[in-house]
């Protein structure tokens, strides 16, 4: 840490592990800086002086490639259909909904875990501003979907999208779009979404790396112990942040395909140390350790490798392990009625 360039706060405002490995990160950065010039010259031809950015195989490409930090925001927005949701609901909507009847047990319940979102982060930690941003952001989502109204990891998720975009209404429509549409039924009280994904996880592991799946299974832990905070968080405080961002910026793209493509990269790539944990609690430690994988810290070469790694995901294959445990499920229940 005495002679490396970098600060032990990032750009985002995250303070930075004690075990970081600086000496890693200085040698990819050192290549990764030529290719974000490059990249944002790309996008400034793209997207720059007002011109409308549509989906089409070329902008894929690019998001595949990396948003620049200062297009996220308008790109996630344009991108993953949000923009429309928000034209859609009228001008002013979002001040609307923090200027009508507000239900306080909600503010209440908002402000209670604002201290949690981020403690380490300066921005959250030290500049009050950020915090009521964000309660007005989850206050507002609150009123305006009442079925999700709020919920635990909502917090993490409109936190990061608001110190990327630094816009609390834009931050508002990004959030609506991942609950609604990238990600259904994730964030209710039931997380429906999130353990019928882990279970199409678990038997996309079992299809692809068949050992390690056959290994987590005779040692009995649980996938959900493994992966709900992947899954509930989008990597967000499990892999560094410019990664993270960089799985987000695929995720608005292409959708919840994307966060399988990453867990089974990390999953397949860490295959030997996996089969090589013999009991419960070792084989859970290696499964919070691969998150700190050497090459997670090299985001560009990470996200290169999520789209190699695991092979053909097709969309509809997902689609249909995702229709077949919903079809067990209400198979146990009636079973369960009949007893």
């Amino acid at each position: 840490m005495a002679n490396s360039h970098f600060s032990k706060i990032d750009e985002y405002g995250f303070e930075r592990p004690d075990d970081f490995d600086y000496e890693t990160y200085e040698e990819f950065m050192s290549h990764y800086l030529v290719v974000l010039a490059r990249r944002a010259k790309k996008w400034a031809d793209l997207v720059g002086e007002g011109r409308s950015l549509k989906r089409n195989l070329t902008v894929k490409r690019y998001v595949r490639k990396g948003i620049p930090s200062e297009y996220r925001g308008k790109v996630w927005l344009t991108v993953s259909g949000a923009e429309k949701m928000k034209d859609d609901s009228g001008p002013n909507y979002y001040l609307q909904l923090l200027s009508g009847d507000i239900d306080q047990d909600i503010v209440d319940i908002v402000k209670t875990d604002l201290p949690r979102t981020y403690p380490d982060n300066i921005f959250f930690n030290a500049a009050a501003d950020h915090q009521r941003q964000l309660c007005n952001i989850l206050v507002a989502y609150a009123h305006d979907n009442k079925e999700v109204g709020y919920c635990q990891g909502l917090n993490y998720i409109a936190g990061l999208l608001l110190l990327v975009t630094k816009d609390e209404e834009t931050t508002f429509w990004l959030l609506k779009v991942l609950v609604e549409k990238t990600l259904p039924k994730y964030y209710t009280r039931t997380m429906e979404g999130v353990i019928t994904d882990i279970a199409v996880l678990e038997e996309l592991v079992r299809l692809k790396i068949p050992d390690v799946h056959k290994h987590v299974q005779d040692v009995g832990l649980p996938w959900a112990v493994i992966t709900t905070k992947w899954f509930i968080c989008l990597f967000a405080e499990v892999l560094p942040i410019e990664t993270v961002l960089r799985i987000w910026d695929c995720l608005f793209y292409e959708g919840s395909k994307i966060i399988f493509r990453v867990c089974l990269t990390l999953i397949k790539r860490n295959r030997s140390s996996l089969l090589e944990s013999t009991d419960f609690a070792t084989l859970a430690e290696c499964f919070k350790n691969i998150t700190k994988d050497s090459l997670v810290i090299q985001c560009h070469d990470f996200m290169e490798s999520i789209f190699k790694t695991p092979g053909s995901l097709p969309a509809t294959t997902i689609s249909r392990l995702r229709e077949q445990h919903s079809q067990q499920k209400e198979t146990r229940k009636q079973t369960e009625v009949l007893r």
